[in-house]
């Protein structure tokens, strides 16, 4: 879910991994800390954020933003860390990492990531249909319409991207992605017929951005890092074609999973079938899903949350989250579930504050710590997560993002 509607995409079909010495992620392999943040690091406009992130000097409200949310991922040191809506672009990737990341914010230990991955994804990516049924098929980027017949909403290729940073090697010869896959492919699939014609349904692909299977060598074990960011469950009509899309594109990860479900998968190299079982796995993004409030279709989380094989024994928190809904009231005070697991500030009108982000690893994956990044109002470092402000309206409002970074520790032995 966002404040303001976009996504991601581009042309290539894989991506991009880049790697360097091994990390030592404070010397140990058996206790590492994955987060995922949607840091709302996209702008307006193709080839602005690399513009942006070139000058670090700049002193504008673009360049402020940028490291603000530098300074919350260095305060929270994850060793492997998912960036949701991050413009596509393999060049803004790398110059975040070295202008900004490990650069010192304020006084914050700075952080290098010698590996990272970007690839293209759904969004901005003209379909040549008219997916949104208002009689006009809009091909010219930059506009809502535009967005709307995208295979994902995007004003343009590229726009609201994902990458992924890492302290540890990325195996890059076994990175599946699945931006192709087609919805219709999917069992039993929520796919709404009535709405798409039937040549639609031909090409609409699962993901409104992508999702990713990523391989990380921790020491001698790999962890499979599953991300995506599936389509906010809104800005739609009475047949809820967002709702169900995101609905199944949390489906795709429940189904990779669990052994025998995932069959007729697909990546985008042809290969076929599920993740092997046994094999160690932390599912992250921003899931644009509550466990108890918000738009979700059919409970769309619970999916993953109560799935027999992932680990939710312990849910990241913060005393942040808690105060927002005290000090903020409106539709939060309606809510059902605990406020202290909010991971995203939402307008108090509707929806309120929601938990939307998620750290999911392997039932047998211990873990020792998590949290969310919501200081309370006393704490200095609120100024990072603060409220929403039209002094930030270019950069959707907040001096860093609505969404807040959340992290576990794991222990892999």
């Amino acid at each position: 879910m966002r404040r303001l509607l976009a996504a991601a995409a581009c042309a290539a079909a894989l991506g991009t991994t880049i790697g360097a010495a091994p990390a030592s992620a404070g010397g140990r392999h058996d206790d590492v800390r994955f987060a995922t943040y949607n840091l709302s690091l996209n702008r307006p406009a193709q080839g602005l954020l690399r513009e942006h992130l070139a000058n670090p000097d700049v002193d504008d409200v673009y360049r402020r933003q940028a490291k603000n949310v530098a300074e919350v991922i260095q305060r929270s040191a994850p060793d492997v860390v998912l960036l949701n809506e991050f413009d596509y672009d393999p060049e803004a990737a790398r110059l975040f990492a070295e202008n900004f990341l490990a650069v010192s914010q304020n006084g914050a230990r700075a952080q290098r990531y010698p590996y990272r991955y970007v690839a293209p994804s759904n969004t901005g990516i003209s379909s040549g249909f008219d997916l949104n049924n208002n009689g006009v098929v809009d091909t010219t980027p930059g506009d809502q319409a535009y967005g709307d017949d995208s295979f994902g909403f995007g004003l343009f290729p590229g726009q609201y991207g994902m990458v992924v940073y890492s302290k540890y090697p990325i195996d890059r010869s076994a990175i599946r992605t699945f931006q192709l896959f087609k919805w219709k492919d999917m069992p039993g699939n929520l796919l709404p017929a009535d709405f798409y014609s039937p040549e639609e349904q031909a090409v609409l692909r699962l993901s409104s951005k992508s999702h990713w299977d990523v391989p990380v060598k921790v020491g001698r074990r790999t962890v499979h890092f599953l991300v995506s960011h599936p389509t906010p469950p809104t800005f739609d009509g009475p047949e809820d074609r967002n709702g169900r899309r995101n609905h199944d594109e949390i489906r795709f990860w429940a189904d990779y999973i669990t052994p025998g479900k995932g069959s007729y998968v697909y990546d985008d190299r042809g290969r076929r079938g599920g993740l092997r079982k046994g094999e160690l796995f932390v599912i992250a993004g921003d899931q644009n899903a509550d466990p108890a409030d918000g738009d979700s279709y059919d409970d769309a989380i619970h999916q993953l949350t109560e799935h027999p094989l992932i680990n939710t024994r312990t849910t990241p928190a913060s005393a942040g989250a808690a105060e927002a809904t005290t000090l903020q009231g409106g539709a939060n005070l309606a809510h059902t579930g605990d406020p202290r697991f909010d991971t995203a500030d939402f307008a108090d009108t509707a929806p309120g504050n929601l938990r939307a982000d998620y750290v999911l690893p392997r039932v047998n994956i211990r873990i020792t710590g998590s949290g969310v990044f919501w200081p309370v109002r006393s704490d200095p470092l609120s100024r990072l997560s603060g409220v929403y402000d039209p002094a930030w309206a270019a950069v959707n409002g907040f001096p860093t993002s609505d969404h807040r970074l959340v992290w576990a520790d794991l222990k892999l032995r």
